[in-house]
């Protein structure tokens, strides 16, 4: 599977070889690095280290190291430890450390039905956060990236097309859904307090839906649900009427934003991380499905609305685009053809090599 990702490592470090130099012989310490985008953190990293001859090591905190291991063994190298643990119950890691990645979350709460989900959820996003910033002055770390959600912003008003960082809008306190959105307002703000106390410089990373390789398909995220239903030989099926926006910000892209924020972003100010390029949930079942060889006219869609009144959750990108240069280099189709490729292989070495589900 890494065979069909060196181009695109390729792309990463080129596109951003000069910020590499800041790693050189130094070490980072992950939370969440053993999941969707934290994996890639790590596959750019590594790319990066052997390419540049960096010399540097990375620290991995990961509920189940030997499944990831199964997943992704290619990463268990010399350059990038694992240690056992949760937000909960971590120890700090020992020695000195340039920066901490705080890409760890509870987003399995957010679909779980139990009764305590929400609670646990809130406990991850914000006690877990609080003990990753103490670990990072701990550690003597310069900088921290918390990669944190648009969830903060509550629901996008349907005036607003692109949604900014200026937007002063929040989750309704009031609904229990509202839990990862306000939970990581709170880290967000935990960031600028204990980082300003402590001397370290926190970067704040407003992620908006992504695609590509080592998403999870099984989860509750549409385009990863889609991307299955093809993989399986049917159509997609569609949850609802299929009305809301949305927009998808290739993994590859996502990478280089979040090294280039971490690296160069200003201190306490967040940036949104996605792509401008709004779509509706219809028309991007109906575009998977023609990525994959599959002839959509079939599927059930909503009914012509007034689609300018309908749900959105797009980003407006211009302070990253303007102040850091970052751009959207591929395309969405492009996106989920290589995701397409990238899954189908994963499943052919599976079915070669047994191994143990995982969960991030």
């Amino acid at each position: 599977m890494t065979n069909i990702l060196a181009t695109e490592l390729d792309d990463v470090v080129d596109r951003m070889e000069p910020l590499w130099e800041e790693m050189r012989r130094e070490r980072i310490f992950v939370t969440g690095g053993t999941g969707f985008l934290g994996t890639w953190l790590l596959e750019s990293f590594l790319h990066a280290n052997r390419r540049l001859n960096l010399k540097a090591r990375a620290h991995v905190l990961t509920r189940n190291p030997e499944a990831f291991e199964k997943r992704a063994p290619h990463l268990v190298t010399d350059s990038i430890t694992f240690s056992r643990g949760t937000l909960d119950d971590f120890k700090t890691p020992r020695g000195t450390f340039a920066a901490v990645i705080h890409a760890a979350a509870d987003v399995g709460s957010r679909a779980s039905a139990l009764p305590k989900a929400p609670l646990n959820s809130w406990k991850t996003l914000v006690a877990g956060t609080e003990r990753v910033l103490e670990a990072a002055s701990r550690v003597g770390a310069q900088k921290f990236l918390l990669m944190s959600s648009g969830a903060v912003y509550g629901t996008q008003p349907v005036s607003l097309t692109h949604i900014p960082e200026t937007y002063r809008g929040a989750p309704d306190v009031n609904e229990i859904s509202s839990v990862y959105g306000e939970g990581k307002r709170a880290a967000e703000m935990l960031c600028v307090v204990l980082g300003t106390a402590s001397g370290v410089q926190c970067k704040i990373a407003r992620l908006f839906a992504c695609v590509g390789p080592w998403q999870p398909i099984d989860s509750y995220f549409a385009i990863g649900n889609f991307i299955r239903d093809v993989l399986n030989g049917h159509l997609p099926r569609i949850s609802g009427d299929g009305r809301p926006y949305r927009s998808y910000l290739y993994a590859a892209d996502a990478a280089v934003w979040l090294w280039t924020i971490l690296f160069r972003g200003a201190p306490n100010e967040p940036y949104n991380v996605g792509s401008e390029r709004e779509i509706t949930i219809a028309e991007t079942a109906k575009l998977v499905a023609r990525c994959a060889g599959l002839n959509p006219g079939s599927m059930n869609t909503c009914a012509q609305v007034n689609f300018d009144s309908c749900p959105r959750y797009v980003p407006d990108t211009s302070k990253a685009r303007e102040q850091l240069g970052l751009t959207q280099q591929v395309p969405l189709k492009e996106a989920i053809i290589r995701t397409l490729e990238w899954h189908r292989h994963a499943r052919g070495r599976r079915n070669r090599i047994p191994c143990q589900s995982y969960t991030g």
